[in-house]
Formats: C-alpha cells, sequence, structure tokens
C-alpha cells in the first residue's frame, strides 16, 4: 500500500536567505586570522619549551621559516582586507588547507608522528567541519589524513641534547597513527552534523518567522478594513438620508433628480464595497477572541472545499463546563492549525476529523485523518525541519492543489509550541495493515494540547466589545 509521504513539504525554491549561499559567506576573515594567530602563538611556544628547557635539537631556521610563513600570510590577510570581509566557500577552504600544509611541514621538522603535537592537524579539518560544506570537509580531510600517513614515515628526527632519537615504539606509533586517524574522522563528523542541524534549524525558524509576519500582515489588514468601514459607516448613511431628501424635493427637475441619485447609487456601492472587504468596525476585541469552534472554523475555512469531508466535534472533557470557552484568536495559532488541518486534508482518502475537547485544565484538539498515516520511519522525527528541495519539480500528484511554502509541519509545530501547546503526533492504525483492515480514523492522528490559561481568554476581555479606535501602529 502506499505510504504516506515525508510531511514536510519542500517547495522553498531557492529562497537567498535561505538556501545555501547563506552557509558559504558565513566566515568572516578576521576570525580565521584571530585563530591563526593563537596557532603562531602556540607553536611559538612549544618551539621555545622544548628547545630551551628540554634541549631538543631543531631545525631552528626551517622552523622559523615554517612559522614565519603564517605570520606573514596573516599580515598580508590583515592589511588587505577590510575587517569586514567574508569568505567564500572556496576561500574558506583554500586558508583551511593553508594551515593544515604549514602545520604539516611544522610537524615534519619537528618529528612527525613522534611529536605529540601532530595531533593539531584534526584542527582545520574540524573548523571547516563546523562552516563549509561537506565536500569541502571531505577533501581536507583526506589531504589531512594523507599527509599523517606520510608524516608517519618522512619526518626529521627529535634529537635529544645528548644525542639520543627521540621515537615512539613501533606499535605505539602505529596507535597514535590510528587514534588521530578516527578522531580526524569523529571530530569533524560530529562537528559537521551539529553545524548541519543548527543551520538547518535556522532556515527552519526563519521560514517560521516569515509566515507569522505574513499571517500578522493579513490580520493587520484585516483590522484597518474592518475600522475603515465602520466609521465610514456614519457619512455614508447621511449622504444617502440627504440624497434621498434631494430626490423628493426635485421631482420637477429631472436633471437634478438624476444627480441625486446617482449620488445615492454611489453611496450605495461604498457601503457594498467596505463591506465585502470587512465585516466588523473599530478596534473590535471581539477579533481578538473567538469561540474555540469560530478558532478551528476559521483555521480549516481554505481547506474545507477541497473534496475532503471536515468533520467537527466539539465538546467538553470529563468534567468540563458546558460551556464552550472563548479562546485567543492569535495569527500563530490559527495558521499552526491550518497547517495541520491543510496536511491533513491533502493526504486524507475521504474525511477529515477535528475532535476538540477541554476541561478545567486544558484544552486539546485532535485532528485525524483516514489516509495512509505517517510513515514509521519518520515518526520520531515528525517536527524536525525538513530542509529540501523536491527533485525534478511539478506538481505532487498527492497534492494536486498545494502550491507550500515548505517546512510545514515545522512551521506548524513551532507556532504551536509558542502559543503554550505541546504537539504529539502518531497514527491511528498499523499503516500496514490493509484497507479493509484499517479503522476508519486510521490514518495519521496530531493531539494539540494548551493548559487552559495558555489558550483561554480572560472573561471580561471576552465580553468588552468594541474598543477605542487607536492610530495605526498602536
Amino acid at each position: 500500500m502506499p505510504q504516506r509521504p515525508s510531511p514536510a513539504p519542500a517547495l522553498i525554491a531557492d529562497p537567498r536567505p535561505l538556501g545555501s549561499r547563506a552557509r558559504g559567506d558565513w566566515v568572516r576573515l578576521r576570525t580565521l586570522i584571530l585563530l591563526r594567530w593563537i596557532a603562531i602563538a602556540g607553536q611559538v611556544t612549544a618551539l621555545t619549551v622544548a628547545a630551551r628547557l628540554f634541549g631538543v635539537e631543531l631545525p631552528v631556521l626551517h622552523c622559523i621559516l615554517a612559522v614565519g610563513v603564517s605570520v606573514v600570510a596573516n599580515l598580508i590577510a590583515t592589511f588587505a582586507y577590510p575587517e569586514s570581509k567574508r569568505l567564500s566557500e572556496t576561500e574558506a577552504m583554500l586558508t583551511q588547507l593553508f594551515d593544515i600544509a604549514q602545520l604539516g611541514l611544522l610537524v615534519f621538522l619537528t618529528g612527525g608522528l613522534n611529536n605529540p603535537f601532530a595531533l593539531l592537524m584534526i584542527v582545520p579539518v574540524t573548523i571547516s567541519a563546523t562552516a563549509l560544506d561537506l565536500r569541502y570537509t571531505v577533501f581536507l580531510g583526506a589531504v589531512a589524513s594523507i599527509l599523517l600517513t606520510l608524516l608517519a614515515f618522512y619526518h626529521l628526527p627529535l634529537v635529544l641534547a645528548d644525542g639520543s632519537v627521540l621515537r615512539l615504539p613501533g606499535i605505539q606509533l602505529f596507535g597514535f597513527w590510528v587514534a588521530i586517524q578516527i578522531g580526524l574522522a569523529f571530530l569533524a563528523a560530529y562537528a559537521w552534523r551539529i553545524a548541519h542541524e543548527s543551520h538547518s534549524m535556522a532556515q527552519a525558524l526563519a521560514a517560521t518567522q516569515m509566515a507569522l509576519a505574513r499571517e500578522q500582515k493579513l490580520t493587520d489588514l484585516g483590522g484597518v478594513v474592518a475600522a475603515a468601514a465602520h466609521e465610514l459607516g456614519t457619512p455614508l448613511a447621511t449622504i444617502k438620508l440627504v440624497s434621498a431628501e434631494l430626490m423628493e424635493e426635485l421631482e420637477g427637475h429631472p436633471e437634478l433628480q438624476a444627480d441625486a441619485r446617482l449620488i445615492r447609487e454611489q453611496a450605495d456601492r461604498c457601503r457594498d464595497i467596505l463591506q465585502s472587504m470587512g465585516r466588523t468596525g473599530k478596534d473590535d476585541l471581539m477579533l481578538r477572541v473567538a469561540p474555540l469552534s469560530a478558532l478551528l472554523r476559521e483555521a480549516a475555512e481554505p481547506h474545507r472545499e477541497r473534496g475532503k469531508e471536515v468533520i467537527f466535534e466539539i465538546g467538553p472533557g470529563q468534567g468540563g463546563d458546558a460551556r464552550q470557552p472563548s479562546v485567543h484568536r492569535r495569527p500563530e495559532i490559527i495558521h499552526g492549525l491550518r497547517n495541520l488541518i491543510q496536511n491533513a486534508v491533502d493526504f486524507a482518502a475521504a474525511r477529515v476529523w477535528i475532535t476538540a475537547t477541554w476541561t478545567d485544565a486544558e484544552i486539546a484538539v485532535r485532528i485525524a485523518d483516514d489516509g495512509p498515516g505517517f510513515p514509521p520511519q519518520i515518526l520520531g522525527r515528525i517536527g524536525d525541519p525538513f530542509v529540501r528541495g523536491r527533485e525534478g519539480g511539478g506538481e505532487d500528484p498527492l497534492r494536486p492543489e498545494y502550491a507550500g511554502m515548505g517546512l510545514g509541519l515545522f512551521i506548524a509545530k513551532t507556532l504551536l509550541e509558542r502559543s503554550g501547546a505541546r504537539l504529539d503526533f502518531a497514527n491511528g492504525s498499523d499503516p500496514f495493515l490493509t484497507g479493509s483492515e484499517r479503522p476508519e480514523r486510521g490514518g495519521a492522528v496530531v493531539l494539540v494540547v494548551w493548559p487552559r490559561g495558555a489558550l483561554v481568554a480572560e472573561a471580561d476581555q471576552a465580553r468588552a466589545g468594541l474598543g477605542q479606535n487607536l492610530p495605526m501602529g498602536a
């Protein structure tokens, strides 16, 4: 039987603030310069301590040249570029490649893998994993791994003051090489994974903020139209009254009477236009609260005429008051519920059930459908951001009317959790059952539960009615 596709729509068509370029130009050159100065200070300190304190005979001139290359590179980068310079991925990769090569040269001059500071070869690769694309990190990791292998065999020996050579036993040298290789792979993979998830989360949160801002603008626009309709109601009524009186007084003057009739008709037209754009007036506080059933119907409204039956079941839970609560009509709540309902309608076979219950402690909304349900392999990950493009583009045959804004369930989860809700995702039955074995509500199930105080409007606000006219932006 067909599986329910991944619930996170992915129709973000290269939005520049959220796309791959955001990962390319976020490394400041000054940051890498500072890290390199720290590395230079550490290298000079290690060389000085080894030569002066432990009497290790080092090729001092060659070591100074190796460190001096980094100093010169840092000075050039400091004075040649502005402080605000941000590196592209290629530039950042080349910078890290230079650091790997410089450190490899210094390790070659100071005993190869017999030098415990060879462990620092993993640092540039780890930095790359946190800031660069995976292919650059793999390339740098491969270069570092090859250099470490070569340094195990080819290097200048570490000679002590008494003429003895500091050399690890073969098995210990091999173990050190294995440990560095494992550390290189593990730390790079770990850092890349954490950075990738953080970046994906940042993208998804940005998309969430955009969705919420859009919903808020629509709500504000509706309030402005409603206020205009209310404020213009009285002058339009006055115009109609005066024009009617003029029509009576101008019965003997058909031309003037026609002008008065035209004035009345245009006043009626203005009234009709305003009524079609908004239904209530002033800064109506009732726009901010609504019965729970009205909130749910508003959230479901865009998806009730898409060929699927949307069934509402609203009533008190065990021990709940029979009177339906009035709840905050906030954009994030409406938009979050709308995304969940849209997802249910998209994949339902014929019906979607929206069940709402309340008690003295909490309010719960349960959205279920008779579709195939969530794929079991992603059930535990639902709500994470899935930022990926649909290959080949085109329209999804399972969502023929869906144009999408991407990250649907993540946006819904984030917005509803911001309002104080807790979300649980499940299937109404085993998704591997045959059609005849499945119960009616055997598809996906989403349970949204709010503490009553987080959602229910205060009684005095719910009954406040019309408020004062407020200036724009107040």
